[in-house]
Parts: structure tokens; C-alpha cells; sequence
């Protein structure tokens, strides 16, 4: 095996690395200290919690179908338009896009705004669509 690798140094290194960027994703996300819920607590977080949905999809996403009563803030303008989330920073926040990946981005911009209860929709629209949950049009 080390005959293999110090003969073939460049190739086991290509190969560490594209491994590395694999894996990474996962990792970021633990780190990140998110929280993720299934669309079941997701539910019982907007009944019990009165969680403030914050789908941070694009406004054509969102007029496409959204979880009742969400508001919508893409995730590229959240700090731009943070005078109007203030109002929400005591609540229970949970986050939607279409999959999670916009949600951990928005996740790091709320925690640094101050917002302490937050949680990001497992799978996201994909997976409340796939539990034949309602929407709003």
C-alpha cells in the first residue's frame, strides 16, 4: 500500500481531497450548531410554539406554494431587511427553502442578528410536500 501511494503521491492526493469536499458539507452542517426538524415538529412548532415561518426562498418559489401564514425574506436580503425581523427575535424561528441548503445560510445570519430559537426544516419545501402537508397559494 505505501509502494502504491509513494509512487502514486498525486493520484492518492486527488483522491484525499475529492473525498474532503464529498464529506464537507456534512460536516459544516454539524458544526454550524443548527437545528433540523422533521415537517411533524415543524407542525407541532407553528401550533404549540407559534413559530414564525421564515421561507427564505426566491419570491417565485415562494408564489409557487408555501407553508400557511410563512413570510417570506430570500435569503440574500435577510440583513438587509432586519428591521422587520426584529419584531420575531423572542419567538420560536423556523426556516424553510426548497431543500435546507439556503436555510443553514440563513440560520448563520440570524444567530449572528441575535435570534436564539431557531430551526431549519429538515429536506425543506421538498420534504412538507413529500408528508402531504398543506400550502398557500
Amino acid at each position: 500500500m505505501l509502494e502504491f501511494v509513494r509512487h502514486n503521491i498525486w493520484l492518492f492526493l486527488a483522491a484525499v481531497l475529492s473525498g474532503g469536499f464529498l464529506i464537507w458539507p456534512l460536516i459544516a452542517k454539524r458544526l454550524s450548531g443548527a437545528r433540523e426538524v422533521g415537517a411533524v415538529e415543524a407542525v407541532q412548532l407553528i401550533n404549540r410554539r407559534d413559530a414564525v415561518v421564515l421561507d427564505v426562498r426566491e419570491p417565485g418559489e415562494f408564489d409557487g406554494g408555501h407553508i400557511a401564514g410563512a413570510k417570506n425574506f430570500p435569503v440574500g436580503a435577510i440583513e438587509k431587511r432586519a428591521g422587520d425581523l426584529a419584531r420575531f427575535r423572542e419567538k420560536p424561528v423556523l426556516i424553510v427553502c426548497a431543500t435546507a441548503n439556503r436555510s443553514h445560510a440563513a440560520f448563520n445570519v440570524l444567530r449572528k442578528l441575535g435570534f436564539v430559537d431557531v430551526h431549519i426544516l429538515s429536506g425543506g419545501m421538498n420534504a412538507w410536500r413529500q408528508a402531504s402537508l398543506p400550502l398557500e397559494k
